[in-house]
């Protein structure tokens, strides 16, 4: 596998929750935003972003659990992937880091991480990016008939254990790399080293990363659900950006996530799914905006 990392960034092993070791890179000085990967990617997808915004921000950007080279624990139970587990795993790297509060960014999957972070972790969460995608609850209440089909690969991973895996596993390099090719719009985001950094990544990955996703099908969809009962809400200012496919399926991606945070503002892109490798600027210029937002709260 082709190893890539972040140029003039430090790398360390770092304890998260459950005796997990998260594999972290580390740049620049300042108050700390952590930034967290998506499908089927790793901490690297950062590499543009995370080297603009060290001017002025300690960088914290690792690798999830189950992903990149983090460590990879068995699913011996739901919670071993839940987006709770995986958010304490990033509070408990900030805080072996010497941060007990600090920005949160994520996409994709890192993004759902990012969420329950927030939810669980109030006062330690500052502000919070979100980029391309949906509440976990939200998600699937908006996928109907024929128009599911865009997020088939949810329904795959969802399976229980066994069948979803060994399917994956037989055509690995197709499935991950149709992804790649898929939501790259311009078909020029990833050289060849870094496209096969990402599909060999993931293919030693496929067990946690369909556990990662039986979970939203399961455990992460019932924390939502208390949460929605119970009324509970984002308390830090938090921001999307995202393209436009809310419209094209027939719901408001804004107004579905101010539903769970009042302090937010929504924001669309002309950049497809990987947008912070394919428009590293808007996305640098999103953050620091956040950031800004988050000093004048009183």
């Amino acid at each position: 596998m082709t190893n890539l990392t972040i140029e003039d960034f430090s790398y360390r092993s770092v304890a998260g929750s459950d005796g997990v070791r998260l594999n972290v890179a580390v740049g620049g000085q300042g108050p700390a935003v952590v930034l967290l990967h998506g499908f089927p990617q790793t901490h690297y997808m950062w590499r543009h972003v995370a080297r603009r915004l060290a001017a002025q921000f300690t960088v914290i950007v690792p690798d999830l659990r189950g992903y990149g080279d983090s460590d990879k624990p068995a699913a011996n139970s739901p919670d071993t992937y839940s987006k709770r587990t995986m958010g304490n795993d990033i509070v408990a790297v900030a805080h072996e880091l010497g941060f007990d509060r600090f920005g949160l960014v994520g996409h994709d999957r890192g993004a759902l991480v990012a969420v329950r972070a927030g939810l669980d972790h109030p006062d330690t969460v500052s502000f919070l990016g979100i980029l391309d995608v949906l509440p976990t609850l939200d998600t699937w209440s908006v996928l109907h008939g024929v128009d599911a089909k865009v997020a088939w690969h949810l329904y795959l991973m969802a399976q229980p254990a066994g069948l979803p895996e060994k399917m994956i596993a037989a055509v690995a390099p197709e499935f991950y790399g149709s992804f790649l090719d898929a939501w790259d719009p311009t078909g020029t985001t990833f050289t060849p080293q870094e496209r096969d950094h990402y599909v060999q990544s993931s293919i030693t990955s496929t067990d946690s990363i369909v556990a990662d996703y039986r979970a939203t099908a399961g455990i992460d969809l019932d924390m939502d659900a208390s949460d929605r009962e119970r009324g509970a809400q984002l308390a830090m200012p938090t921001a999307a950006i995202s393209q436009d496919w809310g419209a094209q399926l027939g719901f408001d991606a804004a107004a579905l996530w101010r539903a769970w945070a009042p302090d937010f503002t929504y924001q669309a892109t002309a950049s497809g799914h990987f947008m912070a490798e394919e428009n590293p600027d808007e996305i640098a210029d999103f953050i620091e905006n956040l950031a800004r937002r988050a000093q004048h709260q009183p």
